[in-house]
């Protein structure tokens, strides 16, 4: 299994409905859920900084992964285009087994 982690720093209007986007049952994770290998999402939240999060998406493997960003690549923009201005910081911290 792999896990994909990444880091965000959410804009204070915008915490609520980054939470439910972003959450284990937000659009993010319907996306991913109609793709083989996806095993689900968790969202944390810092607790010295509530306006930072990370999300730890797992997979049973890159492939799959690969696969679905390859099939859902409009999608994805749109998401990404759509819930961008939520944000002030995006990164991808990396993938880890």
């Amino acid at each position: 299994m792999i896990h994909i982690v990444w880091e965000f720093v959410v804009k204070p209007h915008a915490l609520e409905a980054f939470e439910k986007a972003y959450g284990p049952d937000g659009a993010w994770a319907r996306l991913f859920a109609a793709y083989p290998g996806y095993r689900g999402t968790s969202l944390i939240r810092d607790t010295l900084n509530p306006r930072r999060f990370l999300t730890i998406d797992r997979w049973d493997s890159m492939q799959q992964r690969s696969d679905m960003l390859n099939d859902t690549r409009d999608e994805y923009a749109r998401l990404d285009a759509e819930f961008g201005e939520w944000t002030e910081s995006e990164r991808e911290i990396g993938t880890f087994s």
